[in-house]
């Protein structure tokens, strides 16, 4: 099992920046990558972002790539989503998730944990 709690979200300006921390516990962090996506009213999740269980891999969506920036630090068991020059587009409910084995990082069915998820709001 894994637990996943994340957090940082909020209300921001466009143009601003914020960073996303997703808290794990339970099986080694890491065993397994990450990814983040993100759910807007009336849409369905998206792939945002994916980093391989070691770093050194990533992965973006091309609608996000040169403004957020994936991270993990495994010896603190988080994982991070720098976000900057943030749109209004950005807003949605954030959500981190682990993959373990199998399946793509650039889709829901990839990922065996989720979090909760953290509201992200984008004012214009």
């Amino acid at each position: 099992q894994v637990q996943l709690v994340e957090s940082g979200g909020g209300l921001v300006q466009a143009g601003g920046s914020l960073r996303l921390s997703c808290a794990a516990s339970g099986r080694t962090f890491s065993s397994y990558a990450m990814g983040w996506f993100r759910q807007a009213p009336g849409k369905e999740r998206e792939f945002v972002a994916a980093i391989s269980s070691s770093g050194g891999r990533t992965y973006y969506a091309d609608s996000v790539k040169g403004r957020f920036t994936i991270s993990r630090d495994n010896a603190k068991n988080t994982g991070y989503l720098q976000m900057s020059s943030l749109k209004p587009e950005d807003t949605a409910v954030f959500y981190c998730a682990a993959k373990f084995v199998g399946g793509s990082y650039y889709y829901t069915g990839g990922y065996d944990y989720w979090g909760q998820g953290t509201q992200v709001t984008v004012s214009s």
